[in-house]
């Protein structure tokens, strides 16, 4: 029994929906798409992931490695989870108590009462915010110190990294934080890369990832409408910078505009390459000029990069 959970299921779907409807083409059969109801995995699902592991050890174009570091693939663990998480480890204690309790007492006079101790539950959400790492006594200095301290974000604690293991790759800065992790309000020492802040547009979805607001550019044109994307959506649109220059009525002054377009994520034959060389290399955001036609995307703010605190 397994169970890969809403995340699972969203991730699982974004990655491998594509590589279905290319099975269906090639093999001229209709697969089953599942939504995101279905907790377990299909038998197209098993399909499309063999495909794309043979393609991408052919190196066919477009068959790329996943990066760990990639914030489409770190998420937020808010209180409310770990809290539940929590609640579940109780409950799980609870329920043992009962059976002990059932087995042992008389079935004529048993009674709910007789049954049911709530202490361990109690005990359990007492001791994560007694003990755990992640329950801290806010900082209340100034208004200020307080607002960073709740925009906090932390690869430490259950779950999570330890400082004597994280290495560099895991604290350095990533594209993928551009307007969702603030690149500069880190802390000196042990935890550098490790503590980060939440950028001043960031927000967090229903599934924990860290998403970013744009506005929409249709035919040159930008537009009042805002979009939130997360790292991997973002991927898939050209992007223009905050201060590019526009028009009074919304168009842009220049014939090429500055761009950022799909980073290329690192392929198995750069794998072997960093394994023979030793060295380690990521993904690349592109930068290019392109006529406004082309621009999808517009960032809202020049300092939608950085936090709130950020000085």
């Amino acid at each position: 029994r397994y169970d890969l959970s809403r995340v699972g299921r969203y991730k699982l779907n974004r990655k491998l929906r594509s590589e279905i409807e290319r099975c269906e083409e090639l093999f001229g059969i209709e697969l089953e798409k599942p939504d995101l109801d279905q907790r377990v995995l299909t038998r197209s699902e098993v399909l499309a992931t063999c495909t794309y592991l043979l393609s991408l050890a052919m190196y066919e174009p477009g068959y790329r490695l996943d990066d760990q570091d990639h914030f489409a693939n770190r998420r937020i663990r808010s209180v409310g989870e770990l809290i539940q998480n929590q609640v579940r480890i109780g409950l799980t204690r609870m329920e043992r108590v009962v059976r002990e309790r059932m087995t042992t007492q008389d079935v004529e006079s048993i009674t709910p009462m007789t049954l049911i101790n709530i202490r361990p539950v109690v005990a359990a959400i007492k001791e994560f915010f007694g003990t755990s790492q992640l329950s801290q006594f806010m900082d209340q200095v100034n208004p200020l110190s307080g607002l960073t301290h709740r925009r906090r974000l932390s690869a430490l604690g259950p779950g999570g990294l330890s400082r004597e293991r994280a290495g560099f790759e895991v604290r350095d800065v990533h594209f993928s934080h551009y307007g969702r992790m603030c690149p500069i309000e880190t802390p000196e020492g042990p935890n550098i890369g490790l503590i980060g802040a939440l950028a001043t547009y960031g927000q967090v979805n229903l599934f924990g990832f860290i998403e970013s607001p744009y506005r929409v550019v249709t035919k040159g044109k930008v537009t009042d409408e805002i979009v939130y994307l997360a790292a991997d959506e973002e991927e898939e649109y050209v992007v223009a910078q905050a201060n590019a220059p526009l028009n009074d009525n919304g168009t842009f002054q220049n014939q090429r505009v500055l761009v950022r377009r799909s980073p290329q994520a690192a392929s198995l034959q750069d794998l072997h390459l960093q394994l023979e060389q030793a060295v380690f290399f990521g993904a690349t955001t592109e930068i290019s000029y392109v006529p406004p036609e082309e621009v999808q995307l517009m960032d809202v703010s020049p300092k939608q990069i950085v936090s709130v605190a950020t000085a």
